[in-house]
């Protein structure tokens, strides 16, 4: 086996949305290993932030239109889409489109608050034909992983049109691999890995997350945690079994939160309260800001955890 002192990542070109890195030399079929699994994980699992739902003034339904807009609702929502953007804060922001016409309307135009910036500010969402005409716009946009699909998030109010998200900060990842030489030997690996963003994260920072997150992964096999330390405690049994049981749903927590927690398997607070702070900073999208969430909605029902 290659002594691991002797790779090197090196950085063959760098922008704001593109990078080149090269990573050598690796052990025979390293390099296919490697670049599948970072590739995978940059695709799917990187941060990054999305419209999540719009509320258009006058309009109930995506499928309507409006006079003085020459895109219907459906092709302004798709536009709405492309938008990439990114949010300080864990929790969803507020953001507000309100314009006259005559007027390319652009993604610029969104008036943002403290903590968030619009990236792609010359992105045209619709175009404003005349002076009668006025778009109004309530937008909803937030952090998480992946593909989100509007169906995740249906709310009773009228006129709240959900849409399909996709978070990931990631457009395009190609990876190469090459045969390098190490002394007279020659069966060694070299890999080359391009990554395209959509200019929110630079692609080497991209590049550490995802290695970042391989690694999580892998020390939970390396060094497997006793059941011991994975259970903490049992709750108090000051808890009735009543709150014990009850589901994090009606904690009233951001949707992107709730499903972190159900797609590793904590559904009710007892759940919550039976797993390790460590174990759950390792579940996607959960971080210190996330915990400290649901402990503070916990203990407006009187719950604390030990």
């Amino acid at each position: 086996m290659l002594d691991l002192s002797q790779i090197e990542l090196q950085t063959e070109k760098e922008t704001a949305d593109f990078g080149k890195f090269i990573i050598e030399p690796l052990d025979q079929g390293y390099g296919h290993t490697i670049g599948t699994s970072i590739r995978r994980v940059l695709l799917t699992s990187l941060q990054g932030a999305a419209i999540t739902q719009v509320k258009i003034s006058g309009v109930r339904h995506q499928f309507s239109s409006m006079p003085g807009i020459t895109e219907d609702i459906v092709e302004f929502i798709l536009n709405l889409k492309k938008v990439r953007l990114k949010i300080s804060s864990d929790k969803p922001v507020r953001l507000t489109l309100d314009v006259k016409g005559p007027k390319v309307v652009k993604a610029g135009d969104i008036q943002t608050s403290a903590g968030v910036e619009i990236i792609n500010g010359d992105l045209v969402l619709a175009h404003l034909a005349d002076a009668k005409a006025r778009l109004t716009v309530h937008l909803i946009a937030e952090n998480g992983s992946g593909y989100s699909l509007a169906d995740e998030r249906k709310t009773g109010e009228i006129g709240v049109i959900p849409i399909d998200a996709n978070f990931s900060p990631i457009t395009h990842v190609n990876y190469k691999v090459e045969a390098t030489r190490v002394g007279r030997l020659t069966n060694y690996d070299k890999l080359t890995l391009e990554i395209t963003t959509d200019g929110t994260i630079k692609p080497q920072e991209a590049l550490k997350q995802a290695a970042k997150i391989l690694v999580d992964h892998f020390m939970t096999i390396h060094q497997p945690q006793t059941a011991a330390k994975k259970q903490k405690e049992a709750p108090s049994s000051t808890v009735s079994d009543e709150v014990i049981k009850t589901s994090l749903e009606e904690l009233d927590l951001p949707v992107r939160l709730t499903n972190s927690l159900k797609s590793g398997k904590i559904e009710t607070i007892g759940d919550f309260l039976h797993v390790d702070r460590r174990e759950l900073l390792k579940m996607k999208n959960m971080g210190p800001k996330s915990i400290a969430l649901v402990d503070e909605k916990l203990r407006e029902k009187g719950v604390a955890r030990e």
